[in-house]
């Protein structure tokens, strides 16, 4: 039977970190669905279909992903896709804090889905999408923190390339 994790975050951007949560998941898990949580009320910098391609573009030589949304309980969408694992990365304290009250609620939910913590590598760990878009919008040089796609992606929106 394949091992599959379901890699679960709204990706807005998809960044370096993220990348490469994945393909150290796929040193535990045969496959990795990545999925994007679909939450209309959250004002997105990037539209749902603009993360997929980019995570599609950014994880075209990993193998063994699929990139997929969902909205409701991450539960839910792991039985469905029939998981056995949710995969989450974990840069901080403060990461851990809120990650595993989520974990816990989840194993509540449904105690056949566990939870795995990969750390991330330390030339990530002050890597956030938010901290990036930050920079992008100032003039940052965010390209050695973002995938290629991704940096181009960002410069255009904001306006630094056409």
């Amino acid at each position: 039977m394949q091992k599959v994790a379901i890699y679960p975050g709204s990706f807005d951007p998809v960044t370096n970190g993220h990348i490469d949560i994945v393909k150290r998941g796929l040193k535990l898990f045969d496959k990795i669905i990545v999925a994007i949580l679909h939450n209309p009320s959250k004002k997105s910098f990037f539209s749902v279909k603009e993360r997929m391609e980019m995570l599609r573009e950014s994880l075209k030589e990993s193998g063994n992903t699929e990139i997929d949304t969902f909205q409701g309980l991450l539960v839910d969408y792991a039985l469905l896709r029939k998981a056995h694992a949710i995969l989450r990365g974990i840069r901080a304290l403060s990461d851990f804090e809120y990650e595993f009250e989520m974990a816990l609620m989840n194993r509540r939910l449904n105690r056949e889905i566990q939870t795995v913590f990969l750390m991330t590598d330390l030339k990530w760990i002050f890597t956030s999408s938010s901290i990036i878009k930050e920079a992008a919008r100032f003039g940052g040089d965010i390209s050695d923190m973002v995938p290629p796609v991704v940096n181009r992606r960002i410069k255009e929106k904001f306006g630094f390339i056409t």
